[in-house]
């Protein structure tokens, strides 16, 4: 069995990976403060300032396989992974890196697909524009970059914000804002779809349709609850225009069975 190594496994979308790739894979993890659902021997805590521990853990595994889900402060991170890079540039191993639709928050004309060219203005956004480019200019086409909307989950901090308006009774929500969004779980079945066949490049993943952020959120919380909420309607930067900050994805790389509309993914949060 191939081996594979998550980096930042304790994490909402690395503990989703965990419990998928157990069946395809022997699953190594790291974390910086809590355990994962791992054995002891196959989870290992770092921190993403210690790259003498990461290339020793890199060395003791020797994975086919490395996903990135870390997080931590934007210049730490490029340069952990600038290192990683290098580390693993004269092997085998192949770096799935999770990047975000931020990559394209300099243009809100538009939602985006894997053929635009990356326009950030946010310091986020610019952070991972460099590190894909770090990285694609180290590994070439063992660095798969996949770009990610918001993730929800039923056990996620956003879910969990929803829930406290819900108790509140009022939520506030975007009416200008259009996306799309995808659970840790689809995420999860989708990223393995894609190793497991040898897919590369860049992937867009998410909602294969889009909603107004207060669309989503409003279809959410009437299948979590009865009661009345007042949803308090918010312009994004108080412009009237509508903001475009959806993924979308011109590959036709995965099945049916893996792509979702946001109301199948409101129906697999409740």
């Amino acid at each position: 069995m191939k081996k594979m190594l998550l980096l930042g496994a304790s994490g909402l979308v690395g503990k989703a990976l965990v419990k998928e790739c157990k069946g395809s894979f022997e699953v190594y993890g790291t974390y910086a403060t809590r355990p994962v659902d791992l054995p002891e021997e196959k989870q290992f805590q770092l921190d993403i300032r210690d790259k003498k521990k990461m290339k020793e853990v890199i060395q003791d595994i020797k994975p086919d396989v490395i996903i990135s889900c870390l997080r931590g402060a934007f210049d730490q991170q490029l340069e952990f992974h600038k290192e990683l890079a290098l580390e693993i540039q004269n092997t085998e191993s192949t770096l799935y890196y999770f990047s975000t639709a931020n990559v394209f928050d300099g243009d809100f004309t538009k939602h985006h697909t894997e053929e635009d060219e990356p326009n950030a203005a946010s310091p986020y956004g610019q952070f991972k524009v460099e590190c894909e480019t770090a990285l694609q200019e180290t590994l070439k086409e063992r660095a798969v970059i996949i770009r990610i909307p918001q993730i929800w989950g039923k056990n996620s901090p956003r879910l969990d914000q929803i829930k406290s308006g819900i108790e509140e009774g009022s939520i506030d929500v975007y009416s200008n804002l259009e996306c799309n969004h995808l659970t840790d779980e689809l995420l999860a079945k989708q990223l393995i779809y894609i190793i497991l066949h040898h897919l590369k490049g860049v992937f867009h993943l998410g909602a294969v349709d889009m909603m107004t952020q207060a669309q989503f959120v409003e279809e959410l919380v009437g299948s979590l609850t009865n009661k009345d909420i007042t949803f308090h309607d918010c312009l994004l930067e108080d412009k009237p225009e509508t903001f475009h900050f959806g993924l979308k994805s011109i590959r036709k790389s995965l099945p049916e069975r893996l792509l979702k509309t946001n109301r199948a993914l409101v129906s697999d949060l409740v």
